[in-house]
């Protein structure tokens, strides 16, 4: 089975209307080139992030790290969604959920 990294990756770069080097320069990568190659190796899974670099990413995205891990496209979107809510509203979205 293949990672759903590389493909979740470039969907949450593109969500959050970001170039390759525009992400780069978040994650604060000096050599521009150097940084835009890593980027795009990560989102041809030529090469995987380690978890510290793919934590990283998801900050700079703003998703959570689980969404690039996630390999159920609804699971992913729920956690898309389920991100964007305040504490409470979270907490009362579990509750509700857990009583199913």
């Amino acid at each position: 089975m293949q990672s759903p990294l590389p493909q979740r990756l470039k969907s949450a770069r593109k969500l959050a209307k970001l170039t390759q080097e525009k992400l780069s320069n978040k994650l604060g990568f000096d050599d521009r080139s150097h940084g835009t190659a890593r980027i795009s190796q990560y989102e041809t899974g030529k090469h995987a992030p380690d978890f510290a670099m793919a934590k990283k990413m998801a900050d700079a995205l703003g998703v959570p790290v689980a969404y690039l891990y996630c390999d159920d496209e609804r699971l992913a979107q729920l956690l898309l969604c389920a991100a964007k809510l305040e504490k409470v509203e979270l907490e009362e979205l579990i509750a509700d959920l857990s009583k199913r």
